[in-house]
């Protein structure tokens, strides 16, 4: 996926970036592809002799679906069960708890104002 997001390519050329650095050859580039169409995550058209192969999903998508997934799995969708494994093995560097707070900060914004402006429009829907 990260040579499509970078790039739209055809089997040929995913086969020539690829085959060096992971040892795939031309049919195992053609099943992930196959199995990558299948999921909804990339796409093709016609370009010619061959065909062009793009993502239909952002790198962000698949990003935040693999995260929940990990955190499914591993701490049975707890974030907090992951932070507290996280801190309890010192992972964590000052500069990273800083970060933390940060995030922690700006979602407790983001939820005040989405939560604003969900009442102000709940209270004009009801006036109506």
């Amino acid at each position: 996926m990260n040579r499509l997001w970078e790039r739209e390519s055809t089997i040929t050329e995913l086969k020539n970036e690829l085959s060096q650095e992971t040892g795939w050859d031309k049919h195992i580039i053609i099943t992930m592809l196959s199995r990558m169409e299948k999921k909804g995550a990339v796409t093709h058209r016609d370009g010619g002799r061959a065909k062009i192969f793009y993502p239909l999903v952002t790198r962000e998508e698949v990003s935040m679906q693999e995260t929940r997934g990990f955190l499914q799995k591993v701490y049975r969708g707890s974030l907090g069960m992951m932070v507290n494994a996280m801190v309890e093995d010192q992972a964590l560097s000052e500069e990273e708890i800083q970060e933390l707070y940060g995030i922690l900060d700006q979602a407790r914004k983001d939820r005040r104002e989405n939560s604003k402006h969900g009442n102000e429009r709940g209270e004009k829907n009801a006036s109506r």
